[in-house]
């Protein structure tokens, strides 16, 4: 066979899982939709490239893969690396209670421990010193003070590398020249973060501890291939033992089909891509027949709202700092919904130009209407230094079902189950946003027609005990097909309410060591 394991993405699932294979000795081969983004790569003007189109990828393989449904819009990265491209750095643990239910019982805190411990050494994750708090964690903290939730404000852990000695005053203090070059762990050359806002579009001083800052050189370093612009299509048995994975290869002429086998695949293309290639495969191509009947519930959009907020009389620097740094947390353990996680944000200094791109929309979509009414009111007055994103996740319903419908996946969403948390979230936000003189404008996008943006997409191939309740067990093989595991996402059967890629690479960490453990 061309490997003894195949990782189908390079995500935080992907990533882990090939290092893991590799440094025990696998030979490992990881297929990514997406291309090797280099510094000078990063998409750096409102042309982008920004989309990836699995329709079309050919002609769009850029930094973001936006898929539109009924009432959600699912944002994912593509590129060697995955989400950790374009997620704002934060990982923290899941809370101990979000495994009381819906989890297989193998899978409990005291049980993912190590494996959270190790994700956070690999990322080398610190939280933002105090001398070099962005003005918007001062906001939320006060937001916090203010309202009576001191106890609940906390600072994040971020997989970002600081220099405790930089700080605001220094001159030009956002230069590259302030960014100390080091050599990490990995033999990769990496700086210190100098708070340029670029988190979500490519960090040009290599401050972001990245994915293939770490995880993918570990597993390069122990002979895996990683091999970028592969667009995976299918997964199929092969008559004698093992699988053929088939995919088409993004060329400077055309799309180049082709195939690799392996006695062992590992899909990790995240919620929305490993879930859509189980049902093509299932159901489109008929190389998988076998697969649970489950296969696509349970699909959740973490609660994830913005609400921005117009504070006139403060400067907010919504393009400074860190894209997220610290949280408000109203995730209270006691099962009484809704719950959720309020958090800071920000966004890059290149989305002035694309807000003014957004705020000219003419498109006939009322959603695209109703963001750019929205874009227009935050920016007409030149406030947008003045904006404070609030932001957030929440345990949402986690009731979506993904399908197939003429060849294209499909989100069956009902939105009225998850509205009472985004409605609690909202008023959340506009009480912080009143109460450190701020004007919260919540987005038309939810008040006249409720749609959601999210880009922490979970669930479609749950862990469960049996085929009844979910796709993969508690190790992430695949019901009813030896070898074949899923490890990313698509896993997670409950909202986690909080940041979810650690506990996606924890539950990653220990999918890979049973693996090897049992030499399968």
């Amino acid at each position: 066979m061309d490997a003894d394991a195949i990782v189908v993405g390079s995500g935080f699932g992907g990533a882990v899982a090939a290092a893991r294979l590799a440094d025990a000795g696998y030979r490992v081969i990881v297929l990514e939709r997406g291309r090797r983004w280099g510094v000078t790569d990063f998409p750096r003007t409102p042309d982008g490239p920004w989309i990836f189109d699995q329709e079309a990828p050919l002609e769009r393989h850029g930094w973001f893969d936006v898929r539109v449904f009924p009432h959600m819009v699912v944002v994912a990265g593509a590129g060697v690396g995955g989400g950790s491209l374009v997620y704002a750095n934060i990982s923290v643990n899941a809370k101990d209670d979000s495994f009381a239910k819906g989890w297989p019982p193998e899978i409990t805190p005291a049980e993912l421990a190590p494996y959270y411990e190790r994700v956070g050494a690999m990322l080398n994750v610190q939280k933002v010193p105090a001398a070099q708090w962005p003005e918007r964690t001062r906001l939320l903290k006060e937001g916090a003070d203010r309202n009576g939730w001191s106890s609940r404000f906390q600072r994040l852990d971020l997989a970002v590398s600081f220099d405790p000695e930089w700080n605001y005053a220094l001159p030009d203090p956002h230069g590259l020249q302030h960014s100390k070059p080091f050599v990490n762990a990995q033999g990769i050359e990496q700086g210190t973060c100098v708070h340029l806002g670029n988190c979500d579009i490519g960090c040009e001083a290599r401050a972001r501890n990245t994915l293939d800052y770490n995880y993918l050189p570990m597993a390069e370093r122990h002979g895996a291939q990683v091999r970028p612009l592969h667009l995976v299509r299918s997964i199929g048995e092969e008559a004698g033992g093992g699988y053929r994975v088939s995919f088409d290869q993004i060329t400077n002429t055309g799309l180049s089909a082709g195939s690799l086998t392996s006695r062992l695949v590992v899909v990790a293309a995240g919620s929305i891509g490993s879930t859509e290639l189980l049902l093509r495969s299932r159901d489109i191509a008929r190389t998988l027949p076998r697969l649970s009947p489950f296969l696509g519930r349970n699909w959740s959009s973490n609660g994830d709202f913005l609400t921005p907020a117009i504070h006139p009389f403060r400067s907010v620097r919504p393009t400074r700092g860190p894209t997220i740094t610290s949280a408000i947390d109203f995730l209270h353990g006691d099962g009484v919904r809704p719950e959720f996680f309020i958090e800071d944000g920000g966004f890059p200094d290149l989305a002035r130009a694309l807000f003014e791109r957004l705020a000219s929309s003419q498109s006939p979509d009322p959603r695209a209407q109703a963001l750019a009414q929205t874009i227009r009111l935050a920016t007409q007055f030149n406030l947008v230094d003045n904006i404070m994103p609030w932001f957030a996740q929440g345990r949402d319903a986690a009731n979506g079902i993904l399908s197939m419908r003429n060849g294209r996946l499909f989100l069956d969403w009902d939105v009225q189950k998850s509205a009472a948390t985004i409605d609690a979230i909202v008023r959340t936000h506009e009480q912080l946003a009143r109460s450190t003189g701020g004007a919260a404008i919540v987005p038309f996008t939810w008040t006249l027609s409720h749609d959601l943006i999210t880009p922490h997409p979970l669930g479609g191939a749950n862990m469960g005990r049996t085929v009844a309740d979910g796709v993969v067990n508690h190790a992430g093989e695949v019901f009813g097909y030896r070898n074949l595991y899923v490890a990313d996402g698509a896993i997670v059967p409950e909202a986690l309410g909080l940041n979810p890629s650690k506990t996606i690479a924890a539950l990653a960490e220990r999918i890979a060591a049973l693996i090897v453990k049992e030499g399968r």
